[in-house]
């Protein structure tokens, strides 16, 4: 007789583990098992019966594991470099109460490392899986390259954030990948197109940083030193797919610290020319090197995969506005004032093909001054500007985040030095729900779409009626020949219809229809039974969803009254005319 299992030894029970147990199942304390819990991308659970899966205590509630993500956890091999690093914390511990000094010494040159390479290749088996993952990975590490120096977030890390995302940053230029940005509160959105992925991340602010006491910032380091990792493979495969030195050079400056390094004949004199360099690739206005110079792009054949012709030119379009983005500053020439914030403006500008510079003393890498008569466009961001130069636009920031969303250059004077700006509307987004609230700047926006889209059908319409018309001339001219023959019969018939014509024809009276009522009415009685059809065990989703959109409704009317006082609040009113005396 086979034994029966004991309670609690099959099911939920015995799938899931809490953290206590989980510890001592791997023999690690809580600082690393929460280490070896974020490396691995193993995170707590959520069962469908608490009860059962904490054996029938249902009076505290306990994080629960699945049993087969510690079982994974149990092959790991670097829980066996943790356990060297403790063996090597007590010997130094050990060495420095003994003022063993030398002994300390040797085991600080010893210090056992490890790696995560083998973690990211088993994390992300494809590297499309990677770029899908890279938004958070971005997010974090822009933020930590914003830190300053402290002893919870030590030079090393910050500076391997900074050179990390500025490599990302210099791959968007080169591959014109950039497609949407906005500017809120909390930074700088960006959205690019990397390998067919979308990839949306932000960049906070340059502002003076105050650490929260909320933030457990050791615990943010591990997973920096994951995403760091990560991002390094993530930007060697972006910079070897367009045929880019990594790490990145720029175009003719190669070789120049060595050279440099081997005629000086100093460790010094080459160490500050690296630097140099570096903040020149820090400074985003320079292409870089190469090692296969690209070829001419070979326009091909454009053969279609589907039937379905719509969606065929609507995808047609969509390819040639997104050309016509990666070109919209070619050619210009931009020059940015002290006041701007420099970095996020020079990614967008050469992401979009246009040319940059700034002030020497502002920052390292500028490439031509501000007397430079080539210079297309100054941003600056102030009321006035002395000695304004001729044959330039003087405009504010926002033009180029406006411009880029748009697709195309907006008119300068609408954003000239001291004009009120414009609203600066958020690209992301799309598709809005039934009921919400959709700001009146956007519908005159998308009222000038509709209009121009019009404007571009009605031309495309007449040029299709024109070349009709064209053809029907010279058919018509052909057929002169035997209208000329037929005419004479035709008069003979014509007379003998007359005759026969001896009622005189009324002409009726039309009834006046409403068709807009008579629409209104269809769509109304069509949607009363679509509700009438909807089943019985999906009726209670249809009503919250119906009183959310009722809810959506009511607060977007409160919002539009909102609107329209502040609007009639802060208009201006126009001045009364003054009677003059006599």
């Amino acid at each position: 007789m086979v034994p029966r299992k004991k309670k609690y030894e099959t099911g939920e029970a015995a799938a899931f583990l809490t953290r206590k147990q989980a510890m001592a199942k791997l023999q690690l304390n809580l600082k690393d098992f929460r280490r070896l819990c974020i490396l691995k991308g193993v995170f707590p659970r959520e069962p469908k019966n608490r009860r059962r899966a904490q054996k029938g205590n249902a009076s505290t509630v306990k994080t629960l594991y699945l049993e087969k993500d510690i079982r994974f956890l149990l092959h790991e091999p670097i829980v066996w470099k943790f356990r060297d690093f403790k063996v090597f914390l007590k010997k130094l511990k050990k060495a420095q109460e003994k003022k063993n000094w030398g002994q300390a010494k040797r085991l600080q040159s010893n210090k056992p490392k490890y790696s995560l390479d083998h973690i990211v290749r088993e994390r992300y088996p494809t590297f499309v899986d990677a770029i899908r993952d890279l938004e958070d990975c971005l997010c974090l590490c822009f933020l930590y390259s914003t830190f300053p120096r402290t002893n919870k977030t030590p030079v090393e890390m910050v500076e391997l954030c900074r050179r990390l995302t500025v490599e990302f940053m210099h791959y968007v230029i080169e591959a014109r990948a950039l497609r949407k940005v906005f500017c809120s509160i909390k930074g700088y959105y960006f959205q690019a197109d990397v390998k067919g992925q979308t990839v949306t991340w932000i960049v906070p602010h340059n502002f003076g940083y105050r650490a929260p006491a909320q933030v457990d910032m050791r615990l943010m380091s591990v997973f920096t030193e994951f995403y760091t990792t990560m991002l390094g493979f993530v930007n060697f495969r972006l910079f070897n797919s367009m045929n880019l030195t990594y790490p990145p050079k720029l175009q003719g400056l190669q070789m120049t610290g060595t050279s440099q390094g081997k005629n000086k004949g100093e460790g010094e004199g080459e160490g500050s020319t690296r630097v140099q360099e570096e903040e020149r690739v820090f400074a985003l206005n320079q292409s870089l090197h190469r090692t296969v110079l690209p070829e001419e792009t070979v326009e091909m054949d454009n053969i279609p995969i589907t039937d379905d012709n719509a969606s065929m030119e609507a995808a047609r379009k969509e390819a040639e506005a997104v050309e016509a983005q990666t070109k919209l500053f070619k050619g210009l020439k931009f020059f940015l004032g002290r006041e701007v914030p420099r970095e996020p403006l020079v990614f967008m500008i050469r992401s979009m093909g246009g040319e940059v510079s700034w002030d020497a003393t502002v920052a390292p890498g500028s490439t031509y001054q501000e007397s430079d008569e080539r210079i297309t466009h100054h941003i600056a961001d102030r009321n006035q500007i002395p000695d304004k130069k001729l044959g330039r636009f003087y405009v504010q920031p926002q033009w180029i985040f406006d411009s880029i969303n748009r697709r195309s250059k907006l008119n300068e004077k609408h954003y000239a030095i001291g004009e009120t700006l414009p609203p600066h509307l958020s690209p992301f987004i799309a598709d809005r729900r039934v009921g919400d609230y959709v700001p009146p700047e956007e519908k005159n926006l998308a009222e000038q779409d509709n209009a121009e889209k019009q404007d571009n059908e009605a031309d495309e319409g007449e040029n299709e009626e024109e070349s009709e018309e064209d053809e029907e001339e010279g058919e018509e001219e052909s057929e002169e020949g035997e209208g000329e023959e037929e005419s004479g019969e035709e008069e003979e018939e014509s007379g003998e219809e007359k005759e026969n014509e001896a009622e005189e024809v009324k002409v009726g009276t039309k009834e006046k229809v409403d068709r807009k009522a008579e629409k209104q009415l269809q769509e109304t009685e069509e949607y009363r039974l679509r509700e009438m059809m909807v089943p019985r065990k999906h009726r209670g989703l249809y009503k919250s969803m119906m009183k959310n959109r009722k809810r959506r409704i009511n607060e977007s009317k409160n919002l539009e009254r909102k609107r329209e006082k502040w609007d009639k609040d802060n208009t201006p009113q126009p001045k009364k005319a003054k009677k003059a005396k006599l």
